[in-house]
């Protein structure tokens, strides 16, 4: 069962029925057919507030080619942020403010996405941290359908940052974190600057859970989950040191939200209704196509697995064979398999068998009773081969541990594809779509 969102009642501002505004500039008038709502969450911003507004609003009137509305979500400031919010809302067209009664980005969002009439929503910080110029880039995969959910990042190729050395750090182990415990693709998470399609969003919305920071990297680690395709955008962005975020505690609760989250993917829980992608199809009339067979999987499989294979065999040997020189054939040949394991495990999960989509906490505990196997086989070889030799030098014992870690890998490759990545076409639940940020 899908936990329920957390209520709250907000309010738009008083007798105001805010319309899209029609598509900006002269060359684009009239192109835009997807309406979009941008959400500035606001907490205590009278300061921030105007210059936002009026920037973003301007450089929509002249040149965004879509219909659009601005919406500030205050959520519950005890500053004259209400007050501002609504005297803007009155000078400039196509502004609407709702307010909440309670704080929280996170609540703020899912509040006012929840009840948008767009085609799609996106958000912005208040402090318009990131370039602007990565709006339309942001919003124009999703208005022809291309993608779902667009986000803005600070980490991909080609973005450009100015910020201090602790936030940089923060973001990079942050970010690497969420890669490393969820196998996730996307490179930045907390960026202030995302949008999707609400078609796919409201089911999403119902849940998540999380009402601060934490809401943006809970939606995304869903979207992925459940095969939405997640486009990123390198973004140009400037720190502004006057923030309301408290990173101790953020930290802290990002690091719960990250457990709880997978929990909730290891239930099942996580999984929801989407509407369905076509799937891809040639476009050229005469496109000459591959029989609709399983042969080319296997193939590629098998060659795949062959190649990391003899990677990581090689690899393994090599490190064994440094670490002999220090410790005994057992520990050197621990060591060497269980890192040699791991990185084999995540090649295979993100190449070999990547249609499997297997979630990494599965791969690599199906992978981890395999390591189990091929140590006991491999140490055995090696031990009864000292046993039989005592005098054997390292070379000759780095040579039999390498046959023995062939025929481990042929049984290995058996069991990852028959048991621990099971194709998903063979059970009969294709995922609705794959990243388009594949790695």
């Amino acid at each position: 069962m899908s936990p329920t969102p957390h209520s709250t009642a907000f309010t738009h501002s008083p007798g105001r029925t805010v319309a899209f505004q029609p598509p900006g500039g002269p060359a684009h008038a009239g192109s835009g057919t997807a309406s979009v709502e941008i959400v500035v969450p606001v907490y205590n911003e009278e300061r921030a507030l105007p210059g936002c507004l009026r920037t973003l609003h301007a450089r929509l009137t002249e040149g965004f080619p879509f219909p659009w509305r601005i919406t500030v979500a205050d959520n519950a400031s005890t500053d004259a942020t209400p007050t501002v919010a609504r005297s803007l809302a009155e000078e400039l067209p196509g502004v609407d403010v709702v307010r909440l009664d309670r704080k929280g980005r996170g609540l703020a969002l899912r509040s006012v996405w929840g009840c948008s009439d767009a085609d799609i929503v996106a958000y912005m910080d208040v402090d318009l941290s990131t370039g602007l110029d990565g709006l339309l880039p942001l919003v124009a995969p999703l208005a022809t359908g291309h993608s779902d959910i667009a986000i803005g990042s600070r980490l991909a190729p080609g973005a450009r940052t100015v910020r201090g050395p602790r936030r940089e750090f923060v973001s990079r182990c942050y970010n690497g974190i969420i890669r490393l415990t969820h196998g996730v693709r996307f490179t930045d998470a907390q960026c202030g600057f995302k949008a999707a399609r609400t078609e796919v969003l409201g089911p999403l919305l119902k849940v998540t859970r999380d009402d601060a920071w934490f809401f943006d990297t809970e939606l995304l680690l869903l979207a992925e989950h459940n095969g939405l395709r997640v486009h990123e955008v390198p973004v140009d962005w400037v720190e502004d040191v006057d923030t309301r975020v408290d990173v101790v505690s953020t930290a802290t609760d990002d690091l719960k939200g990250l457990w709880r989250m997978a929990r909730l993917k290891a239930s099942g829980a996580a999984r929801v209704e989407l509407p369905r992608r076509p799937a891809p199809a040639a476009e050229h009339p005469d496109a000459v196509l591959a029989p609709p067979t399983g042969r080319g999987v296997l193939s590629w499989e098998i060659g795949c697995f062959i190649a990391i294979g003899i990677a990581s065999t090689i690899g393994q040997a090599l490190l064994y064979w440094l670490l002999r020189g220090w410790w005994q054939p057992a520990a050197a040949n621990l060591v060497s398999l269980l890192i040699l394991t791991v990185l084999n495990t995540e090649a295979n999960r993100r190449l070999t068998f990547r249609q499997a989509e297997t979630r990494p906490a599965r791969a690599h505990l199906g992978a981890g009773a395999l390591f189990v196997l091929g140590y006991l086989v491999t140490s055995g070889a090696v031990l009864w081969f000292k046993h039989t030799d005592p005098g054997a030098s390292a070379v000759a014992e780095t040579a039999i541990l390498a046959a023995a870690s062939v025929a481990v890998t042929a049984v290995r490759f058996a069991m990852l594809r028959l048991a621990v990545f099971r194709s998903t076409a063979a059970t009969g639940s294709k995922p609705h779509t794959t990243t388009s940020d594949e790695s």
